[in-house]
């Protein structure tokens, strides 16, 4: 395709001027789409607003940019020389853009030719390939107008890989295979998307009927395992073999009640020879009220629940807001329903402690209430269009404000009561567009305005449109959420990313479960169960040569360091010293009393300095990433060095009781010290260095033996989930 405009053919600059300057990035942070622009030409930023930058570019500044008499000496054509343009030129002198551009401005700079209709979506082609290592694919744009028309637009689209080490993409349209896997084109024009699936399968080798099958040959255990396998069979990636018994059960304790299995219960399971016995744990564990712990620990983060700054909330109200969550979840309370009750809250933030949704802000702007409503409901980052275009989705001002008008109505009033604040729905009350002035209606992201009567409160009619079945983001965020939590990656990454150039790494398994969920009544513990007895949560996270490469398809369990809360409380648990919680937030000074566990804090304002060095998250935002999980020079430091560490081990009943598991044999000494760590026995390599170790050390055995459970806190696989 060329854009040199003949003689006679009109040009656009809706359709031909403003993608051109999109596909060069002049609208970016870096050019003129800053904050002030570039050269004293701003546009606006990403392209959100055509009709402004057709204004700064035509008529602005008394035609400074562009000479209709003379198109050859605009200003916006002096710039194809390097050395006027910031050192770079950016268009080709002779070039097919430039005649299109000087014909554009011969013709007075048209917004749009006459009749022209407006561009309602694009199509890439083809929607997937299969490509073998080393081949190419051309994508080829064609952009879809509202009167039918259809028009290719390969050359001003612009295209990025989501994968650029499985398929990479050049500027044309043209992607490479680069290695095994799947990745996605995402095709831009005019702020409209599509995407082009690319795989790469992995060629496996023949079945050798001397090795182990490359694929289960036992029957999935549930559909997940189904839809699992298919995609791992699509790509040629052999899954990795089930995880042991110990293993299994320190994994499925600590992500369904946040604990390290007791000593005698490993044992026990390992011992235990029922086939079904990884199910009758997991039901067990489900009913086990420190799964609402846990749970109310992970949305606490989400809610931010914390006293005082940068949320608003009194401790006393954080406390409540916090058994609150906590409380719902004891009650398996069904999800919708928890949603609509946190967003339809009216009443004191003492006495109804849903409404302090509402109140963990500073400014309490209706954009801050709907972006955050969007994000922790939807996984939608709709705050990036606050004040400009979504970065990388077709979100406006327009979006932003009119998510933001269902809570324009949110009230508050002091009482009596000193920090006690009343919630409720304004009789009067609305938003105006900070641009137009103009009064801006309830509208439902992708869809159109709402229609409210006065007197009805516009949150209830966002409760009823989010919990809807049909919803197109719903189900799926607390979905991925669920599946991010229990797997250490989301079928989305990140799992607050929802968008449509942000596609599933396996989207019939999200669908899938959408379906569960709805179809369960939005009961999170059938769908945590659904995930746990799958073969897929049950597979070991060693790799084999087929997987190693693969991050993102479930072929083997993803290793993770265990969360800052439950890392204190694994402490606790062996040596039987707990961690001293307070908040000195605020006067009276908080103290928790000894043995109060890290994952029972409802108050974020409540803890130490060992969490935050742990990446617990500051509870600032909503975000999921705010959590880090990441390990660090410093972790290691305070393991290898710390005295609180020595002292809580030589101190601590967890030492004593070891020394009094066996007086005369050491043997059972070092398999209860490995259960009490690691939940499994101890190899029969490590058995013997450490009686060795012992052994030479009889006259001073507790030290020894406070050596071993220092060693063993101190092994990476203490701080770990495999």
């Amino acid at each position: 395709m060329t854009v040199r405009a003949s003689a006679g053919q009109r040009v656009s600059f809706l359709r031909d001027v403003m993608p051109w300057i999109h596909r060069r990035g002049c609208n970016a942070t870096a050019c003129h789409g800053s904050q002030d622009g570039k050269g004293a030409l701003k546009l606006s930023l990403l392209g959100a607003y055509p009709e402004q930058d057709h204004e700064a570019l035509a008529r602005a500044g008394a035609g400074k940019w562009i000479d209709v008499q003379s198109p050859k000496e605009s200003l916006l054509l002096k710039s194809t020389a390097a050395g006027e343009h910031g050192g770079r030129p950016w268009i080709q002198v002779g070039s097919a853009e430039q005649g299109m551009l000087e014909a554009w401005i011969a013709q007075g700079a048209p917004w749009k030719a006459e009749g022209e209709a407006e561009i309602a979506s694009i199509e890439a082609f083809p929607e997937e390939s299969r490509l073998a290592k080393g081949e190419v694919q051309r994508v080829l744009v064609t952009a879809v107008y509202a009167d039918g028309t259809r028009r290719d637009v390969t050359r001003l689209a612009a295209f990025r890989s989501t994968d650029p080490t499985v398929a990479a993409v050049d500027e044309t349209g043209k992607a490479r295979a680069e290695g095994f896997g799947e990745s996605h084109v995402v095709v831009t024009y005019m702020r409209r998307h599509d995407l082009v699936r690319l795989v790469v399968p992995q060629p496996l080798p023949a079945q050798d009927p001397g090795k182990p099958p490359l694929f289960p040959e036992a029957p999935p255990a549930n559909r997940i395992d189904e839809l699992v396998l298919a995609k791992l069979r699509e790509l040629g990636i052999q899954p990795s073999a089930p995880c042991t018994d110990a293993v299994f059960i320190r994994r499925v304790y600590l992500d369904v009640i946040g604990m390290l299995p007791p000593a005698h219960e490993v044992r026990a399971f390992i011992a235990d020879r029922d086939p079904d016995k990884r199910r009758r744990l997991i039901d067990r564990l489900l009913e086990r009220d420190e799964l609402a712990d846990l749970w109310a620990m992970r949305w606490g983060d989400l809610l931010r629940i914390k006293a005082e700054f940068p949320s608003n909330l009194w401790p006393l109200a954080a406390q409540a807001y916090g058994r609150w969550v906590r409380d719902a979840f004891r009650r398996n309370m069904p999800y919708d329903r928890f949603a609509r009750e946190l967003l339809e809250s009216s009443g004191s933030n003492f006495r109804n402690p849903p409404v302090n949704f509402y109140r963990a802000f500073q400014k309490r702007d209706p954009q801050d209430l709907a972006e955050a409503a969007a994000l922790v409901f939807l996984g939608v980052r709709i705050g990036c269009a606050r004040c400009h275009g979504h970065p990388t989705e077709s979100w406006t001002l327009d979006d932003n404000l009119g998510l933001a008008a269902f809570f324009a109505k949110v009230g508050y009033k002091a009482t009596q009561e000193w920090k006690e604040e009343i919630v409720f729905s304004k009789a009067k009350g609305g938003l105006r567009h900070p641009v137009t002035g103009k009064p801006v209606s309830p509208a439902v992201p992708g869809g159109g305005a709402l229609a409210l009567g006065p007197d009805e409160d516009p949150r209830t009619r966002f409760a009823d449109w989010l919990t809807a079945p049909e919803n197109p983001w719903f189900a799926r965020c607390i979905a991925i959420r669920l599946w991010s939590w229990l797997m250490g990656r989301g079928i989305v990454h990140e799992p607050d990313d929802l968008r449509p150039t942000n596609p599933p790494r396996n989207a019939a398994l999200l669908e899938q479960l959408e379906r569960e969920l709805v179809g369960g009544g939005y009961d999170l513990k059938r769908l945590f169960r659904l995930i746990l007895t799958s073969d897929t949560y049950q597979r070991s996270s060693r790799p084999n040569e087929w997987n190693a490469h693969d991050e993102d398809h479930f072929s083997h369990h993803r290793t993770q360091r265990l969360g800052a809360e439950q890392v204190s409380d694994a402490i606790g648990q062996v040596t039987g010293v707990w961690d001293r919680f307070s908040n000195r937030i605020c006067e009276p000074f908080a103290v928790l009393p000894d043995g109060h566990r890290a994952v029972e804090l409802a108050d974020g304002s409540i803890g130490t300095p060992f969490l935050e060095m742990f990446g617990r998250p500051p509870r600032d935002t909503p975000y999921e990433v705010e959590r880090s999980c990441e390990t660090s020079l410093r972790q290691a430091l305070w393991f290898i060095n710390s005295a609180e560490l020595e002292d809580r081990i030589a101190r601590g009943p967890g030492l004593k009781r070891l020394l009094q598991s066996a007086k005369d044999d050491d043997g059972p000494i070092v398999e209860e010290a490995y259960l009490a760590t690691l939940s499994r026995l101890p190899s029969d390599d490590e058995k013997k260095k450490v009686m060795e170790h012992l052994a030479k050390h009889k006259q001073t055995r507790a030290q020894a033996v406070h050596d071993v459970l220092w060693a063993l806190v101190n092994a990476k696989e203490f701080l770990f989930v495999r």
